[in-house]
C-alpha cells in the first residue's frame, strides 16, 4: 500500500473513531446503536494499529539499510 494511501487510511480512521467515542460519551445513543458503534470502534482501532505497525517495520528497515540500528526507549513526558 502506498504510503500516502496508508496515511490517508489511518488519519481517516482515527478521526471516525473519535467522532464514535464523542458520540458515545453523550450517552444518548440507544444499546443496539452503541454496540454497532463499538463494534466499528474495535475495526477501527485494529485498522490504526495495522498502520502504526507497518510504519514502526519501515522504519526498522531503513535504520537495518542504514548500517547503524540505534533505537532508544521512547519515554512520554
Amino acid at each position: 500500500m502506498p504510503r500516502k494511501k496508508t496515511t490517508n487510511l489511518f488519519e481517516e480512521s482515527l478521526a471516525e473513531l473519535e467522532q464514535l467515542v464523542e458520540q458515545m460519551e453523550q450517552g444518548e445513543l440507544s444499546l443496539e446503536d452503541s454496540l454497532k458503534s463499538f463494534e466499528r470502534g474495535v475495526a477501527l482501532t485494529r485498522t490504526c494499529q495495522k498502520a502504526l505497525q507497518e510504519a514502526e517495520q519501515k522504519v526498522q528497515i531503513l535504520l537495518e539499510k542504514n548500517g547503524t540500528q540505534t533505537l532508544e526507549p521512547f519515554t512520554d513526558e
